[in-house]
């Protein structure tokens, strides 16, 4: 698919924080229009409304700060919440329509499951309301305006390659290598596209014998991992090395972010086989990964910058409160089931061991971390 360049800078100034971010269905579309056309604006101090899904991972905390420090700045008052740590969907329900209740006149979305707002989406519709998903995509409802992401389906493409990469690298052998496949929470929309994306590049090889699966897991209920929880997919991959790896060598796993590439990494330590040799890819350029790279252990990330995402996300707002029309790159690629969801994409950035201090030049936290490796 061509790519469409960025829009130049936003109009909406955002805190410059550069950090870094994390974790749609749908096939892959053509290129897009540049904007799409917004109803009538509002008023420029309105409430807009900011659901995120959890704590649990750096970006979420990470894209909270910035949009309260974002929309303050750009002149309206920001209402963020955060779902609770217990993993309610319920929760994120109710608070969605408090915003409606309360005045929001736009709802920025993070869902922490994306077919389940179906009702609060149609409570907004009614009450006029604009709806922005934040980085995953709303399923299966009519009454999601934009979608504002990193391009996912890249994500996975990127990873899959890294995953090749890293074996001729790595593993000290020709091929076929031996690998294992992990996918994201199955309630996240972006899990299938990612794991979509790599297999793009990685079921060609499979299929050819360059790449062995031992455990024979390629679908992508099988190799999901619930609720994104290192815990679980620790204790897949410790199953996955008893049940197939006691005496055969495991060269690589596609891991879909950080936290799970950490727990793998874990799991592989633990049954004593030799971290050196093995690659394991991820996202979100966590800062604990960032380490690993540079340590030799974790093989790869991606650099999704959250604050370029929700200075993005802020300048779709202002267009909206202005009754301008809202910048988008792609109306062809996001299907939720139900219509085909104007969307935003910026480009991942793939991080290796080798190009880490230039993907991190303007991130000073991670770029101090290449270096003190270096």
């Amino acid at each position: 698919m061509k790519r469409i360049a960025l829009a130049a800078a936003a109009a909406v100034a955002v805190t410059a924080l550069a950090l870094t971010g994390c974790s749609s269905s749908g096939g892959r579309g053509g290129d897009a229009g540049a904007s799409e056309s917004a109803a009538a604006g509002f008023a420029a101090d309105a409430t807009i409304g900011v659901a995120l899904p959890d704590k649990t991972s750096e970006n979420w905390v990470l894209a909270g700060n910035l949009f309260e420090n974002g929309l303050k700045d750009a002149g309206f008052k920001g209402d963020v919440q955060y779902a609770p740590a217990s993993n309610t969907v319920a929760e994120q329900q109710n608070q969605i329509s408090a915003m409606i209740t309360n005045g929001a006149k736009v709802i920025v979305i993070g869902a922490k499951d994306g077919k389940q707002l179906g009702t609060q989406l149609q409570q907004a519709a009614d009450a006029g309301v604009k709806i922005i998903a934040y980085d995953r995509l709303i399923e299966n409802t009519p009454n999601v305006d934009y979608y504002v992401a990193f391009d996912n389906f890249k994500v996975g493409e990127l990873q899959g390659q890294a995953l090749l990469d890293g074996l001729e690298a790595r593993s000290g052998h020709a091929a076929p290598w031996n690998i294992e496949l992990f996918s994201g929470s199955p309630d996240d929309a972006n899990s299938a596209v990612f794991f979509n994306g790599a297999m793009k590049v990685l079921q060609p090889k499979i299929d050819d014998g360059t790449l062995v699966v031992k455990s024979g897991q390629t679908d992508i209920q099988q190799t999901a991992t619930q609720g994104w929880k290192a815990e679980n997919a620790q204790s897949r991959m410790d199953s996955l090395l008893t049940a197939n790896y006691t005496s055969a060598t495991i060269d690589g796993v596609l891991s879909p972010n950080d936290t799970l590439a950490r727990a793998i990494i874990t799991s592989v330590k633990q049954a004593g086989k030799d971290i050196s040799t093995f690659t394991v890819t991820g996202q979100d350029s966590e800062v604990e990964s960032v380490k690993s790279i540079m340590a030799g252990e974790q093989y790869s990330t991606i650099n999704k910058d959250t604050s370029l995402l929700v200075e993005q996300t802020i300048k779709m707002i202002g267009q909206l409160q202005k009754g301008e029309e809202v910048d988008v790159n792609d109306t062809e690629q996001y299907d939720n089931g139900v219509k085909v969801v104007p969307a935003y994409l910026l480009p991942p950035v793939i991080v290796t061991k080798e190009n880490a201090a230039e993907a991190y030049a303007n991130n000073p936290t991670l770029l101090d971390i290449v270096k003190a490796a270096q």
